[in-house]
């Protein structure tokens, strides 16, 4: 019997966008053995993409109006893309790292089953709107850390959900509000699931790095810096939504640093 695992590995190869979808809802209801032991070979060609939308720069995306549909599609269809990678993030951390505790990858096979269901939302909102995933192109920032970070299970932890995921929080309220504003009530109320549903991703993030570094005898908050400058990490940026960040771990110290140096 495979394991988890390894069909974790075959979610993140899986190239149709709808197929990756339903292969994750599976793998969530999977009574298989997590094989937490295993050592799994990287194969080449990781994530599987579908042949659309076009991989560009992110300063080469355009942001049309928001007066117009397709001005709104476009910046639903950037959060959709974000979505779907995080299906790959959640389920590549399943099958690269091994030796991690077995609620260490229940927790993430969990979260891309929730990541599934943010994508299918938001994909059936552009559909009804006349347009799909595809429909624009899109950027690879959310992959190109994991790519930098894949040879240590602290990085990984440390700057994809407890920094790039923790953005999402931040910019949530004003997306929300520029599309809403727009007269999109409808993913508005889909924003609201994904908020709820991500305050507990980047959660997962504050609990698991903060185990990892208690296990190496590392100080969380003095890593963290140590890490974002040697992976390169964003510098972070305001508004931060604080409510959304103590929700989902952030201790007050971090969120003192994070507002005075803009790093938490």
């Amino acid at each position: 019997m495979t394991t988890l695992r390894q069909q974790a590995l075959a979610v993140v190869q899986q190239t149709g966008p709808l197929s990756k979808v339903d292969l994750t809802r599976q793998l969530a209801a999977s009574s298989a053995p997590i094989g937490s032991e295993l050592s799994i070979p990287e194969p080449s060609g990781l994530p599987g993409r579908p042949e659309h939308p076009k991989l560009v720069p992110h300063r080469q995306l355009e942001h049309p109006s928001l007066a117009t549909v397709e001005g709104r599609a476009a910046l639903i269809h950037s959060i959709t893309h974000i979505e779907l990678n995080a299906i790959d993030l959640a389920l590549d951390v399943v099958w690269r790292f091994a030796g991690m505790p077995d609620e260490f990858y229940r927790d993430w096979i969990r979260i891309a089953a929730e990541e599934a269901l943010h994508f299918t939302l938001l994909r059936e909102h552009l559909v009804g709107i006349g347009f799909d995933y595809g429909s624009f192109p899109a950027h690879n920032a959310l992959w190109e850390m994991a790519e930098r970070t894949k040879g240590d299970v602290l990085a990984r932890i440390g700057l994809v959900p407890r920094t790039l995921e923790a953005r999402g929080l931040d910019a949530s309220p004003t997306v929300k509000r520029k599309l809403v504003s727009a007269g999109d009530h409808r993913v508005g109320e889909i924003l609201d699931v994904i908020l709820r549903d991500e305050i507990g991703h980047v959660a997962a993030g504050n609990r698991w790095y903060r185990w990892a570094c208690e296990q190496r005898g590392l100080d969380p908050i003095g890593t963290y810096s140590d890490l974002a400058t040697r992976y390169r990490a964003p510098h972070l940026r305001g508004p931060f939504n604080f409510d959304a960040r103590r929700s989902a771990g952030f201790t007050e110290e971090e969120l003192t640093l994070l507002s005075s140096e803009g790093t938490p």
